[in-house]
C-alpha cells in the first residue's frame, strides 16, 4: 500500500489518555510508515496549565511514525474549530485523512482498514467518510460481507477525502428550511432521533459540535458512512474525563485483535437489520423528547 493517508491527532489535557491512544497506534503495522499531525489545543484557564503542559512534554517525546508535525495552539479553540481548522491544515497538502481525537484505542489492523478503504472509495461519492468504530451493533448471521454502511457518521476513529470535506457548510446556511420541513428532519433521523436536536441546538448555541454538522454534510450530499464488520477502535474517554465525555456505557464495544483482509464491496448497500439496529440505539425516550421540546423550542 503506497498512498498511504496521513494520520492527524487531536490533544488536549489528558496525558494518560494520550499515551494510551499513541501507544495503540504505534502498535498498527502501518504507523512506522505513516505521517502524524498532531494538533495541542491551548488551555482554557490557569487551572488547566499544567496538565496541557504534560500532554505536550509527552507528545514531543513520540517516535516510530514517518514523520511528525506537533502544532500547539496558543489559545484555546475549543474541540469543533480545533478540529475543524486542524483537518483544514492537514486537507491543504493532501487528499484524505484519518483523524483520532486522544481517547481512541485502536487495533493493529485499524490503519491498514482505513486506507484500503480511503483507496477503494476514493471515487465514490456515495461514501463521504470511513470510521473505524462500528457501533454496538449486531451483524446479522446472513451478512456476509466485510463492511457496511449507514445513513449515521461517527467520530471516533474516522476518515474522509478532501473533496467530501470541502462540500461541508459549517454555517448550515440553509437550517431555517430544514427546522421548517418535517418530513427533511424526517429522513435526516434515518441516523438517529438524536440528529435533529443536536442540530438544534447546534444552531442555537447550545452545543459547539462539529460532527453534527459533519452528519449533516453527509444527509445533504445523500450520503454514507463505511463502517467495518467488526469494531477496530473504541473510545476510552467515557470517564468524563474530556470536555464533551460522559460516563455512559451504552456505546462501548470491545476489540478483540481481527486480522481480516477486510474485503471491499463496490457500491455497498443499506442493510435493513443494521439500519434498524442503528436507529433503535438512538431512539430518544419520552422524557428526552419533552426535554428537548422545552429546551430547543
Amino acid at each position: 500500500m503506497t498512498n498511504l493517508s496521513p494520520i492527524v491527532l487531536f490533544v488536549y489535557n489528558r496525558p494518560e489518555h494520550t499515551r494510551r491512544t499513541v501507544e495503540a497506534l504505534l502498535k498498527n503495522t502501518l504507523a512506522d510508515k505513516s505521517s502524524l499531525y498532531i494538533f495541542s489545543d491551548g488551555a482554557r484557564n490557569e487551572s488547566e496549565l499544567k496538565t496541557v503542559s504534560t500532554v505536550r512534554d509527552y507528545i514531543k517525546s513520540i517516535s516510530g511514525f514517518a514523520n511528525i508535525e506537533i502544532t500547539t495552539r496558543e489559545e484555546n479553540l475549543g474541540l469543533a474549530d480545533s478540529v475543524i481548522s486542524g483537518v483544514n491544515e492537514v486537507l491543504s497538502q493532501n487528499d484524505r485523512v484519518i483523524v483520532i481525537e486522544d481517547d481512541i484505542l485502536t487495533l493493529p489492523s485499524f490503519l491498514n482498514f482505513m486506507n484500503k478503504a480511503l483507496e477503494f472509495y476514493s471515487k465514490d461519492e456515495k461514501i463521504f467518510s470511513v470510521s473505524g468504530y462500528p457501533y454496538p451493533v449486531k451483524i446479522p448471521e446472513s451478512y456476509i460481507a466485510d463492511i457496511f454502511v449507514a445513513y449515521r457518521t461517527s467520530s471516533w476513529g474516522w476518515a474522509t477525502w478532501k473533496d467530501r470535506w470541502e462540500k461541508v457548510d459549517w454555517k448550515v446556511k440553509d437550517f431555517n428550511n430544514f427546522i421548517s420541513d418535517n418530513n427533511v428532519q424526517k429522513l435526516f433521523e434515518r441516523g438517529g432521533e438524536d440528529l435533529t436536536p443536536m442540530l438544534k441546538a447546534q444552531m442555537r448555541g447550545k452545543i459547539d459540535s462539529w460532527a453534527i454538522r459533519w452528519s449533516y454534510a453527509h444527509f445533504k450530499s445523500d450520503a454514507y458512512c463505511l463502517y467495518p464488520a467488526v469494531p477496530l477502535c473504541k473510545n476510552i474517554g467515557t470517564d468524563r474525563s474530556g470536555t464533551h465525555s460522559s460516563s455512559s456505557k451504552k456505546l462501548d464495544v470491545n476489540l478483540d485483535d481481527i486480522k481480516a483482509n477486510f474485503e471491499m464491496v463496490k457500491r455497498p448497500e443499506l442493510n435493513e437489520d443494521i439500519t434498524n439496529q442503528m436507529q433503535e440505539l438512538f431512539k430518544l425516550s419520552l422524557i428526552r423528547r419533552i426535554i428537548n421540546f422545552i429546551k430547543l423550542s
